[in-house]
């Protein structure tokens, strides 16, 4: 069905289309903390910009506000901020705990949910829960201080300040006229019993890009006001112009930072950044009389009686000095025009949602499938950091502390980013991870395929990629090692977009094979194809912190790393026969990585990270004295070999005749590797089996991942095993104590900050790459194979019916159950009982190992987006067998 939102997103991709994705979601939700506005000497972000500073510190690098919008460049912003007469600041940015303030590290806490996006951001939706009561900033930084990490984190339903339902809720509704014409209409609700007062301000300014003394960038933009109007001019982006319908006091200062409030220092900007926030809170003279500057903000006061709803409308444009409406033109502009604007853009967004929605999905399904789009289209972020620039310093600012150029991201200098990315939340991580991003894409392409590419490809651009062709990890440290999932992805968006798009696949390729060449050259010490790659983004999944070294300084052997690495190579090598099928160049190729793979899949059975005893593969700890000591943790890493598969068509491989003669090569050469190799190569007559998983290693593995007992839980797979629950792992290593349980909920341990735990929890990624590989176990052998599920059970289920009961399990987290409750919200009255908050969903980061409730970054849609794919399996045909 063709929608008119298709229609725009076709349009969009095509040369000379208008620009739909020229305004949008682009603003975070936090600016301050970043390692981007750190210049501290030891590198110490959450205190170097704190909180307390974000409203007087002018920003060097991006800007932040609630639901907020921005050209694709930054040069505008525009945002809302609140005001309920108690609070000591405006409400300008979303509240959170640093990562020393919280118990379990940082934490955003506020209440905020992206309702609807469509792709283009024609329409856009979102809701925010503002207290009528003072809002309980030290309240939730003392009590999350002074609790321990066996405490629950303390959060702001928890300080009763929604008690009595005295809270605003506040939705912003967003229409686009045209690609740069937006409608705002903004439903301020009294929920509590009595008639309150709030203020409404919504801001319009521009990023400072001219106080740091670079050239080409010295112009200063203006923002002049007048009552129920802000008009902006900008050297690049022309006229932009605030409208607000009846008659809101314009109150306008500079972007600029407040030299005597944050350093005590006079010769600062008469009219600074906190100016509106200090004259609406504290009727200071802080704003211009005259009305001009570079950040401007409409003043509404609402009073609003208990239960009832007030509107503001405004629209925000470009426009040229002769198109100001007046009179009726206005009432027009605001009234009528606006309103069939609104009307339009709702409609066609519900048309889009039903086109993209299966007919099994119920009501339910439909709305945490559409809530998820939206949080993924609201975590578009614009990412700014010239990191050579940053090392050096700007030419009108102080010259940072030396110890930069030694310290974080110091060998990064080529990194130069200025685009709009998909990041995976908005506040607690206002910045992109690369395996992050990877998943972000396989959910993107289910909506936006063209994104879903470039954003794919952005990180292997030349001012992303390093020299060395390591792609970053994270702004936090660039030079950690995340796991290696984007040709995996690049397939999973190649065959979801028609399987057509081979210069997609061959541009991916292409930067791929220098990152393939850093993993081997880099990450595999001794040369035996085993590999090690520290952390690889499972944070404290083993006993100690992988990414600091092993205690002794040896090697540990990871049985992720070389899994990744076995799964990679097969990409690479499923990648290259897709080409090689259109050009004989890449036939080469494709016996690169089928050798590869077939090394490493033989190394991992000889080299000992197959535990024959347990039936398990683990990391291994290999000593200077040449101990070797398995890490027996029953975790995903041991899972993750079954994701190292691939199935090959017969003629596929026959498009490549030279394929035979290197694998006959390789079984007559290498027999002892390839004797190994034989037990992961299943074939049938159409089909070829490639794993890292032999025959008889698969079904002990398996009886492991799908016993309740152990990884099976009612919302997905665990991170690790319950068996740890009764039994924890414990190992001395030179005196010191190290060791591994069941912590289903929250981190106990301070590794990696405390706020991510895969200790037992369910996280989305690896259980959708686990289920594509049970998908791909199915392709290959139907419902010929069938094994008990849960194990221990009489029931016998086939690789697609576990994919498919994983699969909503997994989307159950979401979803009300027959007591009318979502495992998500865990044992919150509030959110569980009270309809103002039970249908907002909130997409977390990971969720509790026994019961569902979400964990981690609140917000954070990213790879949790990937319920998206799980919900449209509902509509995917039945493959025979």
């Amino acid at each position: 069905m063709s929608t008119a939102e298709q229609a725009r997103l076709d349009q969009v991709d095509d040369e000379g289309g208008e620009p739909w994705r020229a305004w949008g979601p682009y603003l975070s939700e936090r600016a301050w903390g970043t390692v981007r506005e750190d210049y501290s000497p030891g590198g110490t972000a959450w205190d170097y910009l704190p909180h307390d500073h974000a409203r007087s510190r002018a920003y060097r690098w991006s800007e932040d506000g609630l639901a907020g919008i921005s050209d694709l460049e930054q040069l505008f912003c525009f945002s809302l901020a609140f005001w309920n007469g108690r609070d000591p600041i405006l409400k300008e940015r979303a509240f959170g705990l640093t990562g020393g303030e919280g118990n379990h590290g940082e934490d955003a806490k506020d209440y905020w949910w992206y309702l609807d996006s469509t792709p283009t951001h024609s329409w856009m939706r979102w809701r925010y829960h503002y207290p009528q009561r003072e809002f309980p900033y030290n309240d939730l930084v003392h009590t999350n201080r002074d609790r321990g990490v066996h405490d629950p984190e303390y959060e702001l339903v928890d300080t009763g300040v929604f008690d009595e339902d005295r809270y605003w809720r506040i939705t912003a509704e967003y229409a686009k006229a045209g690609p740069r014409d937006l409608c705002i209409r903004i439903h301020v609700e009294n929920k509590g019993p009595d008639e309150e007062t709030l203020h409404v301000l919504p801001h319009l300014w521009f990023r400072n890009t001219w106080s740091w003394g670079l050239v080409g960038r010295e112009a200063v933009p203006r923002l002049t006001g007048e009552a129920g109007r802000l008009v902006g001019e900008h050297h690049t982006l022309g006229r932009i112009v605030l409208d607000g319908a009846g008659e809101p006091a314009a109150l306008v200062c500079d972007n600029e930072s407040n030299t005597r409030r944050l350093w005590n220092s006079d010769g600062g900007p008469r009219y600074p950044k906190d100016g509106i926030n200090d004259h609406v809170v504290g009727g200071a003279d802080s704003v211009n009389p005259e009305q001009r500057g570079t950040k401007g903000a409409l003043h509404y006061v609402l009073t609003v009686p208990a239960g009832g709803t007030a509107e503001i409308r405004l629209r925000m444009r470009t426009e040229g000095p002769a198109d100001a409406p007046s009179g009726s033109a206005f009432d027009t502009h605001l009234g009528s025009e606006f309103d069939e604007a609104m009307t339009r853009r709702q409609a066609e967004a519900d048309e889009f949602f039903t086109a993209l929605t299966p007919a099994a999905c119920t009501p339910d399904e439909a709305n945490v499938l559409r809530q998820a789009v939206a949080g993924m289209m609201w975590s578009k972020q614009f990412y700014h950091y010239n990191v050579s620039r940053w090392l050096e310093g700007d030419p009108a600012q102080p010259t940072p502390p030396e110890e930069r150029r030694h310290g974080r991201n110091a060998h990064w200098w080529a990194l130069s980013a200025r685009d709009v990315i998909v990041m995976p939340d908005p506040w607690e991580y206002p910045w992109f991870a690369a395996w992050d991003l990877a998943f972000h894409c396989v959910a993107l392409a289910a909506v936006d395929p063209a994104l879903a590419k470039r954003q794919l490809l952005l990180l292997l651009q030349e001012w992303y990629l390093h020299p060395s062709g390591q792609i970053p990890a994270y702004e936090w440290a660039f030079s950690d090692d995340n796991p290696p999932v984007q040709a995996w992805a690049a397939l999973q968006i190649f065959r979801m977009d028609g399987g057509t798009d081979y210069t997609f696949l061959k541009l991916v390729f292409h930067k791929l094979l220098m990152n393939f060449t850093w993993w081997v050259n880099r990450v595999d010490a001794d040369g035996n194809n085993v590999f090690e790659g520290g952390f690889l983004g499972l944070d404290n999944i083993g006993p100690f912190d992988r990414d600091a070294g092993v205690p002794v300084g040896d090697l540990l052997e990871q049985s992720d790393g070389t899994a990744w690495m076995a799964m990679y190579a097969l990409n690479l090598m499923d990648i290259s026969l897709v080409l090689a099928e259109h050009d004989p160049v890449y036939r080469e190729m494709v016996m690169k990585f089928f050798e590869h793979f077939g090394l490493i899949a033989a190394a991992a059975n000889t080299i000992g990270l197959w535990n024959e005893e347990d039936g398990f593969f683990y990391d291994v700890l290999r000593t200077r004295n040449g101990a070797t000591i398995p890490m027996k943790v029953r975790s995903v890493v041991g899972l993750l070999p079954l994701v190292a598969t691939t199935s090959v068509r017969a003629d596929a491989m026959q498009a490549v005749p030279e394929l035979t003669k290197r694998v006959q090569w390789f079984f007559e050469n290498q027999s002892d590797k390839a004797n190994l190799l034989m037990g992961c190569v299943d074939m049938n007559q159409s089909h070829r089996l490639l794993t890292m998983v032999t025959f008889e290693q698969r079904p002990r593995i398996l009886a492991r991942m799908l016993d309740e007992a152990e990884f099976l839980s009612e919302h997905g797979l665990r991170a690790l095993s319950r068996y740890h629950k009764e039994q924890p792992f414990r190992l001395n290593i030179n005196g010191n104590d190290y060791s591994v349980d069941y912590q289903p909920g929250e981190s106990n341990t301070s590794m990696f900050g405390g706020n991510s735990n895969w200790r037992g929890p369910v996280w989305f990624p690896v259980n959708y790459l686990l289920i594509d590989a049970l998908d791909t176990h199915q392709d290959f052998f139907g419902d010929g194979i069938t094994m008990p599920y849960p194990s221990g059970t009489e029931r016998q289920a086939s690789y697609g019916e576990i994919a498919d009961d994983l699969s909503d399990r997994l989307v159950g987290i979401f979803l009300n159950d027959r007591a009318g409750r979502r495992p998500v919200f865990g044992d919150v009255k509030l959110f569980q009982e009270d309809p103002a908050w039970h249908d907002q969903i909130p997409f977390h980061e990971y969720f509790h190992g026994d019961t569902g409730a979400g964990l981690g970054a609140a917000h954070q849609t990213g790879w949790t987006a990937l319920a998206i794919n799980l919900l449209l399996r509902k509509g995917r045909p039945k493959k025979d067998a």
